[in-house]
């Protein structure tokens, strides 16, 4: 980061408190069997998509594209919520509400990374859905191993340098009043409205950040699958179109998951009562990552087939 202000301008001083207080959790009634579930949530989210990587590492018969993006959307989701439950639990369940400034911007970057690369996740995903449906006789051709390897590797880049600017622009804040982040992790929106001094900038920045990471990848996946619907209308029959859209069911149930609950608490946060604001958008950001594996783990064949070998092979060798 010292490198990013000295980018920006020299010989200028900011005001860094030594620490912030994360408060979200704190007064909430009966928050304790929250936190029992998001222990749940945090043990089967490792599993789950442990399962999923697993079988795709070592089945090779899933090593084709679309299953390259399906593997790096369980490491995303393992990520996340590792970068991000462990530590609320820390917070709040063993009353560690103090994080360093530095510390809170490392939190606060991880996180947003692997929740920005959820959504572009599912647009790589959407993608392979148009050409598999739209485009069958091109899908061999154009949704290669190579391209799919490009397409998430650029969303890897842009999403870190996306975020990079939003964290280093928090550096060039003063907070000389209130240290109080009332949200349950270091959220990048409460952080900058703490400042004392002009956080345009970071404003901007945040309303650039929603459009990219939340509502251009929902426009994506919508006009995917207008297209899909678009295509599916000209089939013949209704059994080929339903047998069609099937192949499709995985991947819209993941984008319900993650765009619904999130878009409507940005919709309706202002209207709802912080607490249950709260506790909704950490819910939109510590369910997905369980549910996803599983959703695909009951709706595809070809992983649940690999798990059911995977699971033979161990019980055969342990009988042995």
């Amino acid at each position: 980061m010292d490198l990013f202000n000295s980018a920006l301008g020299k010989n200028i001083t900011f005001l860094r408190p030594a620490f912030f207080i994360i408060s979200g959790f704190i007064g909430i009634p009966n928050i304790n069997y929250y936190y029992a579930f998001l222990v749940f949530v945090y043990i089967m989210s490792v599993l789950a998509n442990t399962a999923v990587m697993a079988a795709i590492y070592l089945d090779h018969n899933l090593r084709t594209p679309k299953y390259i993006a399906v593997f790096n959307l369980a490491l995303v989701d393992l990520l996340g919520n590792s970068a991000m439950v462990p530590k609320v639990l820390d917070i709040f369940l063993f009353n560690h509400p103090h994080i360093s400034y530095n510390d809170c911007l490392t939190f606060l970057f991880f996180c947003y990374v692997f929740l920005s690369m959820q959504a572009l996740n599912l647009v790589a995903l959407s993608y392979d859905r148009v050409m598999a449906i739209v485009y069958p006789l091109h899908y061999q051709l154009k949704v290669t191993h190579r391209f799919m390897f490009s397409l998430i590797a650029s969303f890897w880049v842009f999403v870190i340098i996306v975020v990079l600017i939003a964290t280093g622009l928090l550096t060039r804040l003063s907070f000389c009043e209130s240290v109080v982040i009332k949200s349950y992790f270091c959220d990048h929106g409460q952080m900058y409205r703490l400042a004392c001094n002009d956080y345009t900038p970071s404003d901007i920045t945040a309303w650039i950040l929603l459009v990219l990471i939340l509502w251009l990848p929902l426009s994506i996946v919508l006009l995917s699958y207008l297209c899909i619907c678009y295509a599916l209308a000209k089939v013949a029959t209704v059994r080929e179109r339903m047998k069609a859209f099937k192949t499709c069911t995985g991947h819209l149930s993941l984008v319900a998951i993650y765009f619904l609950p999130i878009t409507f608490v940005y919709i309706f946060g202002n209207v709802i009562h912080p607490n249950a604001r709260i506790i909704s958008l950490s819910i939109t950001t510590a369910l997905p990552p369980m549910l996803n594996p599983i959703i695909y783990v009951l709706q595809t064949q070809e992983i649940k087939e690999s798990l059911k070998k995977l699971f033979q092979t161990r019980d055969s060798k342990g009988n042995l």
